[in-house]
């Protein structure tokens, strides 16, 4: 079992913690995690681009010269594919980019996204994170006592609203609740602060 310290808000080591083999300390699967980055930000995409088919752009009712004769190519409408301000021919509609992954590899996932974070000492794990009121000056200095300078996710076992609020206003500083920690959001940030009552509800989730 992989074991890593705890500390307090103010970054002082007050005991220790074993992690769970099944879920922080399993070998790093990429292919899973790549997959589910990918399905993250296929699933964010609106998919609302569209552009106008020759049929949908206003103007070309008219021939614009006749059939034969003139030396020109044979012309039907003046908002054909190939004229200035014509319809585009094959442009992209409205259209969902969302696609599903099976239970089984999305958990494989998220596993080896808090396997890598262990390996890579980038899972700070804190006895209990509170605040006595909503002060954005006691979060940047938390994180800066526990070293947690650059991008960091911090995952709660409940809702606390001064905890969240209070990390609102920092760049680069992102709130989550157990049930909702995606692998993508683990990847992304340099530290996942996690509270000790937040680790045990991920071990008996995933366990």
């Amino acid at each position: 079992m992989p074991s890593i310290k705890v500390l307090n808000m103010a970054g002082s080591e007050v005991s220790d913690i074993e992690l769970s083999d099944a879920v922080f300390g399993i070998e790093p699967n990429t292919a899973a995690m790549h997959t589910m980055v990918v399905n993250y930000l296929a699933n964010q995409r609106q998919g609302t681009q569209s552009t106008l088919t020759r049929t949908e752009v206003r103007g070309g009712g008219r021939k614009p010269w006749r059939q034969k004769g003139t030396g020109h190519a044979r012309q039907g409408s003046t908002r054909a594919p190939q004229w200035t301000h014509g319809g585009i021919a094959l442009g992209p509609k409205p259209r969902s980019y969302r696609f599903t992954v099976n239970k089984k590899l999305k958990r494989l996932a998220l596993k080896s996204a808090l396997s890598t974070k262990v390996i890579d000492n980038n899972l700070i794990v804190i006895d209990s994170i509170a605040l006595d009121d909503y002060k954005t000056k006691d979060m940047v200095k938390m994180l800066a006592a526990v070293g947690a300078d650059k991008k960091a996710l911090i995952v709660m076992p409940e809702v606390n609203d001064k905890v969240i609020k209070s990390a609102n206003n920092i760049p680069g500083v992102k709130t989550a609740l157990v049930n909702t920690i995606n692998v993508y959001d683990i990847l992304n940030y340099d530290k996942f602060i996690v509270s000790k009552d937040a680790v045990a509800k991920i071990e008996e989730v995933y366990a």
